[in-house]
């Protein structure tokens, strides 16, 4: 709501293309900024009349008055909002973005799609440099303290100042969140009937909902099937370092994977991550590696790979599968944190034979890139943490465990010397602001 309404107040304001995979809560989050507008249409490009009003050869202006007039409502030149839903159904319609940009800029102007890259490939007129984005990802942590513990426990969280005896009792919130995921639809039923059993018929028609998906936007048969393939067997491999070829024990190529995956990335389904090999910025990822798969939700991989039962179970999610769903929901957070279309996750691994040191993830702070390592134990443990600061220019690094935050100050076997900033898992969104604070 915040990025929406700093939108609303931009001098410059362009068309906004609100991204994100579906029943990550677009419609309702528009609805809801409805509420800042004298007047508001709602148009679903699904629907074959609505789709129709873009086909004809009408100016801007006439067809802002069929719309305003199929959705019963008045113009108002100074306060009126138009969401397009499901635009890519009409390729007229997203042409027409740029007169509503050009021509009609008193008009807000919201559309949400997807695979609206497909559409550029099908030489559409793209609005390039004419419309701006804004993605819309599943709760974060904080999000899900608001709606489940309340205000107070979600500004606590944001004023980095959760009191040391409520320590536990947020890291077992944490875990729960772990476990179901940040799905609107998952977390509201959650919350109001505390039944794990109840979320399976919801976490069934979002899988199937995205499988369908596939059958309209892969660009043929082949990857389809591929696509198929990685949805129903790609789950157990989150968080893992994956080869292409052969993926999930198929028959399937490198490049038909591959292509697969492209296509799963552009619905923001799933993210491959290859590795840095540099500590210093720039710090590009080494496209000849094996890349990291990471899914949208760790509830929905829970409940895809049958983890749940282990979840449940586990005193610390580190220890789970391997430390790998501690290391999937943080990547999850990590990217909760910035609205951008654009970000991307990133780690690290040494460029050199026969070693294995790797960082989960690294963030750029400033011209620093800051190492993030999961992982509970002593700080001796910390053998690629110590390897990565050794080749670093830098002094401070990342842990993220389920204990309480403290700052210790390390010195490598080498002998340097760094700041350790320990941070338990619900502090993860607030790393930014921790890092300004203590670099």
């Amino acid at each position: 709501m915040q990025n929406l309404r700093e939108w609303k107040d931009k001098a410059e304001r362009k068309p906004l293309i609100l991204r994100g995979p579906r029943q990550v809560g677009k419609t309702t989050l528009v609805d809801i900024f409805s509420k800042d507008f004298e007047s508001y249409v709602y148009l679903n490009l699904e629907i074959e009349e609505n789709a129709k009003i873009f086909e004809s050869n009408k100016n801007i202006n006439e067809i802002i008055t069929t719309i305003f007039f199929i959705g019963g409502k008045k113009i108002n030149q100074t306060s009126s909002l138009l969401f397009i839903d499901e635009i890519q159904n009409s390729a007229q319609a997203v042409m027409m973005l740029r007169y509503f940009y050009e021509q009609a800029p008193w008009l807000y102007v919201i559309s949400a799609g997807s695979l609206l890259e497909n559409l550029e490939k099908k030489n559409v007129s793209f609005p390039v440099g004419r419309v701006e984005y804004m993605a819309l990802r599943p709760f974060s942590f904080k999000e899900y303290a608001w709606a489940n513990l309340g205000e107070d426990v979600y500004n606590a969280i944001n004023s980095v100042s959760i009191p040391g005896a409520y320590h536990s009792k947020l890291i077992k919130e944490f875990n729960t969140y772990t476990l179901i995921g940040g799905m609107p639809e998952v977390v509201s039923n959650y919350i109001k009937y505390r039944d794990i059993l109840k979320l399976n018929g919801i976490y069934d028609t979002l899988l199937t909902a995205y499988r369908d998906d596939i059958e309209k936007y892969a660009p043929r048969e082949s990857i389809t099937k591929a696509m198929r393939y990685i949805m129903e067997y790609g789950f157990p491999y989150a968080c893992q370092e994956i080869v292409l070829g052969g993926f999930a024990g198929s028959a399937y190529k490198s490049r038909e994977i591959g292509e697969a995956f492209s296509q799963l990335s552009k619905s923001m389904l799933v993210e491959l991550v290859y590795p840095a090999t540099s500590t210093e910025i720039p710090a590009p990822p080494d496209m000849k590696r094996r890349p990291k798969l990471l899914w949208l939700d760790t509830g929905i991989v829970n409940y895809a790979s049958g983890l749940r039962k282990e979840i449940l179970g586990a005193n610390d999610i580190l220890d789970v599968y391997k430390g790998k769903i501690a290391e999937h929901i943080v990547g999850q957070e990590l990217i909760s944190t910035d609205n951008r279309c654009s970000l991307r996750r990133s780690y690290w691994v040494r460029n050199k034979q026969g070693s294995d040191a790797e960082m989960d993830f690294t963030i750029q702070k400033d011209n620093k890139m800051i190492p993030i390592e999961v992982k509970a134990g002593t700080n001796a443990h910390l053998k690629s943490l110590h390897i990565y600061m050794d080749e670093s220019d830098q002094n401070v690094a990342v842990r993220i465990w389920s204990n309480p935050m403290q700052i210790d100050e390390i010195k490598t076997p080498k002998g340097k010397t760094f700041k350790l900033i320990n941070l338990p898992f619900y502090y993860v969104s607030k790393i930014h602001e921790i890092l300004d604070k203590e670099m």
